[in-house]
């Protein structure tokens, strides 16, 4: 049996997508884009952005670009997904319409602004009915968490199997205060201590966790430092629990992926946990003296595919674990 099938044994498993999601606006940086994930590999996803991408009355134009860079032999690896207008648009039938011509080479589609619970559902019926005409009957949906309705629907939201990932607007989240979250909760250090922000940023990552759904952290809007951009990607990790993150410049990219990814020192104890278990047939080990058992082997056996997604070297050891 795979390692996958004992330590899981029917249970949902993490769903396992890049530790980034890179997006773009215009027509320019959505092919300078795509061609950096040419050279890169399918190591972050891009998300074609129809939202904040598309000028007021160019809608219809901008979805067909979108659909056609889908379509085109630049998607190489099939990890190009698509923000739409938010539900209430006049313009998001549209452009699920038009993009899920498209749905068999469509990663994902992302649902901005949604208010509750029934808005996904809706939403999502949408996505189905034009995804399904094109042959597609699973097209993960990426769900924007950023009102007061969202939030308090998160765990259900979380638990529609459709979903694969909730991913934390904090900009129209903080602006929702109408002022009582002041501005510089938007950005560090401020966002990882105003106490509103915060509770958002947990609610949403525990939401995820219990239905093995993918947490993605907010952007960082500084563009030129990217120390800044890697800080804030290692705190969402460690102190929130965020496996993935925004990224709104293509020299965001290389540091969110580099703190999102595990350390060699991680894989490399993995690795060996992990073999040694199998030789034991998954019962309990010793390993550098500390007992370790079914429960830890899901934990490593997850380091494992992080770093597969992120393109980092692998041990030899470890082919047959993943």
């Amino acid at each position: 049996m795979h390692p996958s099938e004992v330590l899981f044994q029917g249970k949902r498993q993490p769903a396992s997508i890049p530790v980034c999601d890179h997006y773009a606006g215009s027509e320019k940086l959505m092919r300078k884009s795509i061609a950096l994930q040419q050279e890169l590999g399918p190591v972050f996803d891009i998300t074609l952005d129809c939202e904040d991408g598309a000028s007021a009355g160019n809608e219809e134009a901008h979805a067909r670009l979108i659909a056609a860079l889908v379509a085109s032999e630049e998607n190489a690896h099939g990890r190009i997904g698509a923000r739409v207008h938010d539900c209430t648009h006049p313009s998001f039938e549209q452009d699920v319409s038009i993009i899920c011509e498209q749905a068999q080479r469509l990663a994902y589609i992302v649902l901005p602004k949604v208010e509750c619970l029934a808005d996904v559902v809706q939403a999502a019926s949408v996505v189905n009915r034009f995804a399904g005409a094109a042959g597609r009957s699973d097209l993960p949906l990426h769900v924007l968490i950023e009102t007061h309705g969202a939030l308090a629907d998160v765990r259900a939201i979380a638990a529609l199997p459709q979903v694969e990932c909730l991913s934390f607007g904090i900009m129209d989240f903080v602006s929702a205060h109408y002022g009582a979250i002041p501005g510089n909760a938007m950005r560090s250090p401020g966002q990882f201590t105003h106490p509103l922000v915060t509770r958002a940023k947990l609610e949403i990552a525990a939401a995820c966790h219990a239905y093995g759904k993918v947490p993605s952290h907010n952007v960082t809007t500084e563009i030129k430092d990217t120390a800044v951009v890697a800080g804030d990607a290692q705190r969402a990790s460690s102190e929130f629990g965020y496996t993935r993150m925004w990224s709104i410049h293509p020299g965001q990219i290389k540091p969110i992926l580099k703190s999102l990814a595990p350390r060699s020192s991680e894989i490399n104890d993995a690795t060996a946990i992990l073999n040694e278990a199998k030789n034991a047939h998954w019962g309990p080990i010793q390993y550098n003296g500390k007992l370790h058992d079914r429960a830890s082997y899901r934990y490593y056996w997850t380091i494992l595919q992080r770093a597969k997604l992120s393109g980092l070297p692998m041990p030899e050891a470890a082919a047959g674990l993943l």
